[in-house]
């Protein structure tokens, strides 16, 4: 019997996954606080785990551990270079999410275009007169610079051309032959000067820290908006706050943080050209669904051996285990 330890609860439709197996038990924990799991992870096979974090101390008790499975596509609260070391495979759960997030994208990009914020508060406390003082923008004919050209940056680049932009792309990692109707461009930099919103979809790690931050957002177009539904900490928040303040950038739509929870006291929250929301981007029922069967079923492949590489983070060691064969 293998156990899979379900750190934070998955949706029932992906417990039927283990439960339709008799060589698989599962055990769930919603108290993942590395006290608690210590306690718990000494006998389990495989873990699968949402946002919270994975130390390495937690990691090392699992004597047995064979698969990490992520609910997500983000894995800073995973330890991977540890996994790697000792041969463990880390999966995310490919582009189930993406319509969700790229949706949510969309939602901030329009909420920042036409003060959607702001205009719904002049409403509520009676100011109608705001409509002639907060006047929107139209995203027809605006160049989007999209930061990224995953799964998630596809998904936005088609909803954002029918809403008639033009599209610039910058990823590093994708030849210019992919970014099908987008312009590709080689620097970030040339496209952080043409772009008048720009939206990230790259993953949080340390070439990607702070990589908006008071320089880049000096090369943007004065009045450029920002969007970030992809990990917290790519964004400098105090320059970008500065930006907004002196009036280089027109607004933001924020989905993840530095720090999350977002405190009340951050200047982002009472800066109303913020579009905020609590890291929820992926949070919806279709999305949810879905990525707790990948996450199910990714746990039970790594137990089985039959991985899909193309959804294994640290894709190393099943050349490793190859070899080994």
């Amino acid at each position: 019997m293998k156990k899979i330890l379900v750190v934070q609860p998955l949706r029932p439709e992906a417990l039927d996954l283990f439960e339709q197996r008799s060589d698989i038990s599962y055990e769930v924990v919603t108290d993942f606080s590395r006290e608690n799991l210590l306690k718990h992870v000494g006998d389990a096979d495989a873990i699968t785990v949402r946002d919270a974090p994975l130390p390495v101390d937690v990691l090392e008790a699992a004597k047995n551990l064979k698969i990490v499975s992520r609910h997500g596509v983000g894995y800073d609260n995973i330890p991977i270079d540890y996994c790697t070391s000792r041969g463990i495979p880390v999966t995310v759960v490919g582009d189930v999410n993406a319509i969700s997030v790229a949706e949510q994208t969309m939602f901030l990009m329009l909420a920042a275009a036409k003060s959607g914020v702001q205009l719904d508060t002049a409403v509520r406390n009676g100011d109608f007169a705001a409509r002639s003082r907060l006047i929107g923008i139209e995203l027809r004919g605006r160049t989007l610079l999209v930061v990224g050209f995953g799964r998630i940056g596809r998904e936005v680049t088609k909803r954002s051309a029918s809403f008639g932009m033009n599209i610039v792309v910058y990823d590093p990692y994708t030849k210019p032959s992919e970014a099908d109707g987008a312009t590709f461009v080689e620097r970030l930099e040339d496209g952080l000067k043409i772009a008048d919103v720009i939206t990230l979809h790259i993953p949080l790690s340390d070439t990607t820290r702070n990589l908006i931050n008071a320089t880049t957002l000096s090369q943007t177009k004065r009045g450029a908006i920002i969007i970030n539904t992809a990990r917290g900490g790519i964004i400098d928040e105090d320059a970008l706050v500065e930006a907004l303040a002196d009036g280089h950038v027109r607004a933001a739509g924020l989905d993840t943080f530095a720090k999350e929870p977002l405190p009340v006291t951050d200047r982002l929250v009472s800066e109303n050209r913020v579009v905020l929301s609590p890291h929820n981007a992926a949070l919806t029922e279709e999305s949810l669904l879905a990525m707790g069967v990948m996450t199910a079923r990714n746990a039970l492949a790594g137990l089985d051996g039959n991985l899909n590489p193309a959804l294994v983070v640290n894709r190393s060691v099943l050349e490793v285990s190859t070899d080994a064969k």
